[in-house]
């Protein structure tokens, strides 16, 4: 059950499972108690009285989320977010990870559950890079012991290949690469070694490139592309199946009502 919501572009199974545990999920009228039910053919599923949308092709986007923008649905204190920049016609999405209120760059949003959680598992394995900005004297061979993993404060990180691209004062340009990005990760490692953190910018996620994608702006990538990147990783697709590919790159617009969870796994800024 938490997989056929997920794949409807609802929410992700995680959040899924949560709603059939507040009883808000039924099938022919009876609220279910558990996600372990197969749901046949004819069977009529609503969630909160609605029925449950049918599921559309997987679909994932390019965002450009600029800085000072929230991963999130809303925000009590009323700060944007990133549903406050994209098209009205946007159907529901989510993101794939997420990036800190000051961190900038690529930002995937996908309309599947199923294929949010496939992006984000660890196994995936798909490395994240990273653009940053720090000030402090930049020692090199710190930055190679990083290859090793580091534990600060008692939590564990894996592998992460940092190297200095530039320098100029006491100012320094960063690449950092890594495949399993715990929360503020960067910023944490930038701290223990000394460096204060002014700008981070995520570059790439796996294959999906930020490229010359222009802040706050959207980029649909083409079914093909999809497919070719994903390959069995990508979710089985509806019989209705359409390619997807909008090209177009949309400019930031309020008020798109767009719903999601707004809560990926990987913060590694």
């Amino acid at each position: 059950m938490a997989k056929l919501i997920a794949r409807a572009g609802v929410c992700s199974r995680r959040e899924a499972e949560t709603l059939v545990a507040q009883g808000r999920v039924a099938v022919d009228g009876q609220a279910l108690d558990t996600p372990a039910v197969r749901v046949r053919p004819g069977q009529k599923v609503t969630i909160d009285g609605e029925a449950l949308p049918a599921s559309e092709p997987s679909r994932l986007w390019r965002f450009h989320k600029p800085r000072g923008v929230l991963t999130t649905v809303q925000d009590p204190e009323g700060r944007t977010t990133i549903y406050d920049g994209l098209p009205e016609d946007m159907p529901r999405v989510m993101p794939v990870g997420r990036l800190d209120l000051t961190s900038e760059g690529l930002l995937l949003l996908t309309n599947d559950g199923s294929l949010k959680r496939q992006l984000e598992l660890p196994s995936t394995g798909w490395v994240r890079r990273y653009r940053v900005r720090v000030f402090g004297t930049v020692n090199e061979k710190d930055l190679a012991a990083l290859a090793n993993g580091l534990t600060v404060d008692g939590i564990s990180y894996g592998p992460v290949q940092a190297r200095l691209d530039s320098t100029r004062g006491r100012n320094s340009w960063l690449t950092f690469a890594l495949r399993e990005g715990k929360n503020r990760e960067i910023r944490k490692l930038c701290e223990h070694l000394g460096y204060q953190v002014s700008r981070l910018i995520r570059v790439s996620y796996g294959p999906f490139q930020l490229g010359s994608l222009k802040e706050g702006m959207i980029e649909e990538v083409p079914g093909k592309t999809l497919r070719e990147q994903l390959g069995n990783r990508l979710p089985a697709q509806p019989e209705h199946k359409r390619d997807g590919g909008r090209g177009g790159s949309a400019p930031r617009r309020g008020g798109s009502g767009t719903r999601s969870s707004g809560r990926g796994r990987n913060a590694a800024g």
